[in-house]
């Protein structure tokens, strides 16, 4: 009998390539299922992949049996917040419906070990600006709400199955692999750290700070900042807890302290040696003005031991990688 395989869904995109390249370096099964409507084949390396849709059971079904799935890692949405308030129901569509469609998949095909990508913006804008995990969730947008009943769909399937799950509720991703093999490559990306060194290699004219009139020290949005490469271990560990034994959960992930909008953008001045070309616009919808996790939860249920947390390193990385697409673009 063949070791069982790791579904990971989404995995051509940035963060599940990221998270693919660790299970595969510590040598799990792993199968790709992508549409690649905004991922790359280029990210998977040579990992299996099936270009197919999350929401298609046929073709789950198939992956599922044909590599003998028993844990799958759920990445594949959309998560651009500006276009969520824009189009609300293609955000439902493929987020949160194609979300029930392979829960149904997992508990027809037998999978016992869930990790969903989550995301903070479930909290919308808690007070003072922190969040832990008990804190009431009041998404502010379609797409933190979108993955919030996704949050919820998982709570009731595994009280119902034997299904066991692990939530990570990201905060604000960034930075990319430090060997330079993957990185986020998605065109009209909203990031700021990408954005910004974009900038820096002439790919935009300019850098735009939206909102600068908040209740924050110097009036820019203030996130938590993790490393790309940090988040991927977490669902390592996520896996490694599942498979101990542990109870379905939930759990931030973050380093626990904000920079704001002009604090990262002097760290890109900093690491490129460039002056940036910043222009300031009107606040955005759905952002909060602060938005920063309490993640000690996670360090302590699963033994997380993030090794990236440095604003100048994330940047470093980020840069690397615009400078290696300006050579060579995905397509």
């Amino acid at each position: 009998m063949k070791p069982s395989s790791i579904l990971v869904t989404g995995g051509a995109g940035y963060i599940g390539s990221h998270v693919v390249l660790q299970l595969r370096a510590r040598g799990e099964r792993v199968v790709v299922l992508d549409d690649l409507s905004r991922g790359f084949r280029q990210a998977v390396l040579d990992t299996p992949l099936v270009v197919g849709q999350v929401g298609d059971r046929e073709t789950v079904l198939n992956v599922m049996r044909e590599h003998d799935v028993d844990t799958v890692m759920h990445f594949a949405a959309f998560t651009i917040v500006p276009e969520s308030v824009s189009e609300p129901l293609k955000y439902y569509g493929n987020n949160t419906c194609s979300t029930r469609a392979l829960l149904e998949s997992c508990l027809e095909g037998g999978v016992k070990n869930f990790v969903f990508s989550s995301t903070a913006a479930v909290y919308g804008i808690p007070a003072e600006g922190v969040a832990a995990e008990d804190t009431p969730t009041a998404p502010i947008n379609p797409y933190g709400t979108s993955k919030l009943m996704s949050e919820w769909m998982l709570r009731d399937v595994s009280g119902a199955s034997t299904l066991k799950h692990v939530a990570l509720r990201y905060f604000n991703v960034a930075g990319s692999d430090s060997q330079g093999r993957v990185g986020q490559a998605t065109p009209k990306a909203t990031l700021l750290i990408k954005v910004a060194c974009e900038h820096v290699i002439g790919k935009r004219p300019q850098v735009a700070i939206y909102g600068s009139d908040y209740a924050t020290p110097d009036g820019t949005g203030v996130r938590d900042y993790i490393h790309v490469e940090d988040l991927a271990t977490a669902h390592l560990d996520a896996l490694d807890y599942l498979r101990g034994g542990g109870a379905s959960t939930v759990l931030n992930v973050g380093y626990g302290h904000g920079y704001s909008v002009r604090e990262v953008l002097q760290s890109v001045e900093r690491v490129s040696g460039q002056r940036l070309n910043i222009r300031e616009e009107p606040r955005r919808p759905g952002d909060p003005p602060a938005l920063v996790a309490r993640a000690e939860r996670i360090r302590r249920e699963l033994g997380w031991k993030p090794r990236l947390d440095d604003l100048d390193t994330i940047v470093r990385t980020a840069l690397a990688w615009e400078e290696r697409l300006q050579r060579a673009p995905w397509s």
